[in-house]
């Protein structure tokens, strides 16, 4: 379980530009317009072999500015309540504005590492003019400048080695099961539905569920844990109460779990929020059951399942091998159903195969369509195993693995997911030395 590290400060002090520097991704929207970052953004960073979990707070459009500082305010607050370290950014440039003395107030009292990180610092002059940051009363801070990295390194030096060391908590082997989505899908609903109880409140205002919350849940001889998120919202350009938390929260559901069960609304369909929401599942290489609700509502004339199924199908490609379960958490239609898949998914993602059957299957099967040539020279793949991972991961060993390309892992992947059912599950393959 990776620490979290957020990055917090007002907007248009380069917050994003560091994010991207630090994940090595171009992914949130960076605009010289004030505060045009369109989406918290969610990353891993890795350093020194230490990784952690990014959260960038995104810079907010401005509204009044009391109506922003309440913002900054909570969404400070949040960090130091969710985050193992926080990054707080300010700017070379504008110096120490008044909304960077409110931040320091709340971070001064943080028993946790902070960092005062100077960006825009890419000259002597500004090097010096950095000194003023002293007042903000947080001790000694870092210079920067996101834009070419300069200074990142002594930075991310200190980072990691003020991270906890996350202790392997020995926790109850319960299945971990994460209901996770945008806010109003119908999260909260489905596991009312499922518990037979109304034991979160279920209102028509989006994102009345804040936190996520545990429950031990026990029926037709199956025994996990659901985990309910707040749901994952993308921000808007109003200016309301735009829930940074619910996000940091929908994170760190996903990484604590061991199938993701995305529920999202018919009506609204595999919207960019959702398919972040599934990538983000995917890149922490968990098991995924897609739950399309509200399908009672749905004009079935125009949009038969199968045709809805085919749209989100080719929204996630090539990772295509996930079940979809067309729900309705009103009606309690198909709810068990998603719990029985979820558990099947759960079941295929610690499945171990023996090395003898796999090599049984794959050698002929290799002999038939062997990778193709490269530069003159043949691949060999001699042996297959797979590793004492929790997830699903096979090493091919052979004489060449550089040459090994995406689409044949692609293809062994498919043959791997045709003969042994990884339904819902990432598969890695990778190529090792013989």
């Amino acid at each position: 379980m990776s620490n979290i590290v957020a990055i917090v400060g007002r907007p248009n002090v380069g917050k994003s530009t560091f994010f991207n520097r630090l994940i090595q991704r171009r992914e949130a929207i960076v605009d010289a317009v004030s505060g045009v970052t369109r989406d918290r953004h969610y990353g891993k960073a890795d350093w020194n072999g230490k990784e952690f979990s990014l959260i960038d707070t995104g810079g907010y459009v401005l509204g009044s500015d009391d109506v922003f500082e309440a913002e900054i305010d909570k969404q400070v607050e949040l960090a130091i309540e969710e985050a193992d370290a926080i990054i707080f950014m300010v700017d070379v440039e504008s110096g120490v504005t008044g909304m960077d003395e409110d931040v320091a107030k709340l971070l001064r009292k943080v028993k946790k590492p902070v960092f005062l990180v100077v960006n825009k610092v890419d000259n002597g002059k500004r090097a010096e003019d950095a000194v003023e940051f002293y007042s903000l009363g947080l001790g000694d801070y870092y210079t920067v400048a996101s834009i070419n990295g300069s200074g990142t390194g002594d930075l991310l030096d200190a980072l990691v080695k003020a991270l906890p060391e996350k202790e392997t908590v020995v926790e109850d082997t319960l299945p971990r099961f994460a209901v996770v989505g945008r806010p109003n899908a119908g999260k909260s609903s489905f596991i009312n539905a499922l518990i037979g109880e109304d034991r979160y409140i279920v209102t028509d205002i989006a994102g009345t569920t804040r936190d996520s919350i545990d429950t031990k849940y026990n029926r037709f001889g199956f025994e996990f844990n659901l985990v309910d998120t707040a749901g994952i919202r993308r921000k808007s350009k109003v200016k309301e109460d735009l829930e940074f938390y619910s996000v940091m929260r929908s994170v760190r559901a996903i990484e604590h779990s061991d199938v993701c069960l995305i529920v999202l609304d018919a009506n609204r369909g595999f919207d960019g929020q959702v398919q972040n929401i599934f990538w983000l599942a995917e890149r922490n290489r968990k098991g995924i059951v897609i739950l399309v609700n509200k399908w009672d509502l749905v004009e079935k004339d125009h949009k038969s399942t199968k045709e809805y199924e085919k749209a989100i199908r080719k929204q996630i490609e090539p990772f295509t091998d996930v079940p979809i379960i067309f729900i309705s958490a009103l009606s309690k239609q198909r709810i068990f159903k998603a719990i029985e898949t979820a558990v099947e998914v759960y079941q295929n993602r610690s499945k171990k195969i023996k090395t003898s059957v796999l090599n049984e299957v794959f050698l002929p099967l290799i002999e038939n369509y062997p990778p193709p040539a490269y530069k003159g020279k043949f691949v060999k793949i001699k042996y297959i195993m797979q590793l004492p991972t929790p997830q699903p991961q096979f090493a091919f060993f052979c004489n060449l693995p550089q040459y090994v390309k995406d689409p044949y892992k692609r293809f062994l992947e498919n043959k791997l997911r045709e003969n042994f059912d990884f339904k819902g599950v990432p598969v890695s393959v990778y190529m090792r030395k013989k």
